[in-house]
């Protein structure tokens, strides 16, 4: 679906959400508030609910990587505006914050919800400006190293849409736990403006979202969760700003082209540089904690998962200290596939794309690349095999990407490459159960 097609469900789906959240939220018990205060434990697990009116479904997510360099006191007396895509539509919604890379408490008093005007604009669509609460209360302190889940509000929320989330707090707080490489402009603005349905006063451009981690719809119909968990390549760092081109968005298009298959909402739990087996390097922490730690954070807690799409594995070859220890991959990929088993989640995994080109390239490296590649077709790793080499690389030159998909970095994809990455995936791969083991 479109950017254009999303907004023109909007007013068809305002009709049938005040019908069908007024049930829904009359209680707290299947929707109920997420709220962690300090001493508690701050890992949201957000699992779907099997309540008959509907289900909590994943629409939207971004990895917290690290915290925002010059923010040692927060964003005191200052509105923050994340602008946000949805893969998936629903009648009701709720968001995920987080301070994780918090030193502090952050206390924001004032929390709105909105659908954008028009794709990128701060400026809130009229009559779509809502407040949000945590356990009923309008401000909500939230630990360092913590998270919190809000209530749900009444929202039609259309699928392929623009939302604005606002937050303020006139408190210094820790730094700010963000997500570098959004390739998506979200605004800052002096003062509190989170109720302002005009988006003048957002005069400060920015390339990231903050404090910002997940949005869920709840509505019925839906078949679950699909994550795609990766580095820069799922992250999208080369994708066109603004377009939503990155492969997860072109899966997410691909779906809603599909009335036979199930609806599904997609995830984008990328964080560039990121790596199986190590944590980023104190010298680029926003390469962020290894996968094999934030599997749990950035994909076993979110709404709804069913499969979860792995495309990983590039830079513990190409970084330093090198991993050439292609079985050292291998083990870690599997470990993330026993983990998703463990919850009853499917995974399909992607081949690891060509790099020759790339500074620091050598054939020795690429030949950990080939091995790990080799274990994952022999279907000994995954479930199902998602052959984004094959989708990318040069047929003349299989080291090499393709030149129309090479960014000019021979690493990461042009918008066109990940439109390929989008098409390798079996769509019918993502239907099923997992089985306990390979």
């Amino acid at each position: 679906m479109t950017r254009k097609s999303g907004y023109a469900l909007l007013t068809a789906l305002v009709a049938v959400a005040a019908l069908a959240c007024t049930a829904i939220l009359m209680g707290t018990g299947a929707l109920g508030s997420g709220l962690r205060r300090p001493g508690s434990v701050p890992q949201i697990h957000a699992t779907a609910d099997p309540a008959a009116a509907g289900s909590w479904t994943g629409t939207w997510a971004a990895a917290p990587a690290t915290a925002e360099p010059g923010t040692p006191q927060g964003r005191p007396g200052m509105s923050i505006r994340d602008v946000v895509h949805t893969s998936i539509g629903g009648n009701a919604a709720r968001i995920e914050l987080s301070n994780l890379f918090g030193t502090a408490p952050l206390i924001l008093t004032h929390v709105t919800l909105a659908r954008a005007a028009a794709p990128g604009s701060p400026s809130a669509s009229p009559g779509s400006l809502t407040a949000l609460g945590f356990a009923g209360l309008p401000v909500v302190t939230i630990p360092a190293g913590g998270s919190v889940l809000s209530d749900p509000v009444r929202l039609a929320v259309p699928a392929a849409t623009d939302l604005l989330i606002t937050l303020y707090t006139p408190y210094t707080s820790g730094p700010v736990t963000y997500h570098p490489t959004a390739r998506q402009t979200s605004y800052l603005a002096y003062g509190d403006h989170a109720g302002d349905t005009d988006g003048t006063a957002f005069t400060i451009p920015s390339p990231y979202w903050r404090y910002v981690t997940a949005v869920d719809v709840w509505t019925p119909g839906l078949h679950g969760t699909v994550v795609a968990f990766g580095d820069s390549i799922t992250d999208g760092i080369t994708s066109t700003v603004g377009a939503d081109h990155r492969w997860p968005d072109f899966l997410t298009a691909r779906l809603g082209e599909r009335p036979d298959l199930p609806r599904m909402g997609v995830l984008d739990e990328g964080i560039s540089g990121n790596r199986v087996l190590a944590d980023a390097a104190p010298t680029a922490p926003w390469d962020g904690p290894s996968a094999l730690r934030r599997f749990g954070r950035d994909v076993l807690s979110r709404a709804g998962v069913k499969v979860v799409i792995v495309e990983l594995g590039i830079n513990d070859i190409i970084e330093t200290p090198h991993q050439t220890d292609a079985q050292a991959i291998i083990d870690g990929l599997r470990q993330l596939t026993r983990e998703a088993h463990a919850h009853g989640i499917r995974v399909l995994g992607g081949t690891i794309t060509p790099f020759e080109g790339l500074h620091g390239y050598t054939p020795a490296l690429d030949a950990v690349r080939e091995d790990v590649n080799a274990a994952i077709r022999a279907g000994t790793v995954f479930d199902a095999v998602v052959d984004f080499d094959r989708a990318l690389r040069d047929p003349h030159h299989p080291d090499h990407l393709l030149p129309a998909f090479d960014s000019g970095d021979h690493l990461h994809p042009t918008d066109a490459g990940y439109e390929a990455m989008a098409q390798a995936v079996n769509l019918q791969d993502l239907l099923g159960s997992a089985p306990a083991s390979l």
